[in-house]
C-alpha cells in the first residue's frame, strides 16, 4: 500500500480514539509516525528513502521481520514497560499498517519467523487501492464531523 493510504487509515484511527486519550498530541503523532514505520525496510517508501534506514533494508529486506506482528508486539511490550504513553498508539499505527499490507498482493509474514504468509488481491497503487483510499478519506471526514458534533 502507498503511504497516503496508510496515513488515511491512521487519521481514521486517531479520530476514532481521540476522545478517549489523555494526551491527544502524543497519541496522534505516535500513530501517524508508526503507521509509516514498517516501510523503513523499503528504499521506495516515504521514510525508507532516507539514507539512515539503508542498514535496516540490507539486514531485514522488505516485508520481513520489520513487517510482522512479531516485531509490532515486541516493540509495543517494550514501550509499555519503559514509555507506556507510546505503547497503545504505536500498536494502533503499526498494527493497522500491517493489516492493510496483508491485503496486498505482496502480503506479509504476520508471525515471523513462521513462514506462513497473509496475502490479498490489492495491487499497490492500483485501482482497488485508490478506491480503498477514497473510502478511508470519506471515513476520515465522517469521523471528523462526528468528533465536533
Amino acid at each position: 500500500m502507498l503511504g497516503k493510504t496508510h496515513i488515511a487509515l491512521a487519521i481514521a484511527n486517531i479520530l476514532y480514539f481521540l476522545p478517549y486519550m489523555n494526551n491527544e498530541v502524543i497519541f496522534s503523532v505516535t500513530v501517524l509516525i508508526s503507521s509509516l514505520l514498517p516501510d523503513i525496510d523499503s528504499a521506495f517508501s516515504t521514510l525508507g528513502e532516507k539514507k539512515i534506514f539503508r542498514p535496516v533494508q540490507w539486514v531485514f529486506g522488505h516485508r520481513g521481520f520489520i513487517h510482522s506482528f512479531t516485531f509490532c508486539i515486541a516493540v509495543s511490550l517494550l514501550l509499555a514497560f519503559f514509555y507506556p504513553v507510546f505503547a497503545f498508539p504505536f500498536f494502533i499505527g503499526y498494527g493497522f499498517h500491517l493489516l492493510l499490507d496483508s491485503f496486498s498482493v505482496q502480503g506479509i509474514r504476520p508471525f515471523w519467523p513462521i513462514k506462513k504468509e497473509s496475502k490479498g488481491f490489492i495491487r499497490t497503487g492500483g485501482n482497488v487501492e485508490r478506491a480503498v483510499f477514497i473510502v478511508l478519506v470519506l471515513v476520515d471526514l465522517a469521523l471528523l464531523v462526528k468528533l465536533f458534533i
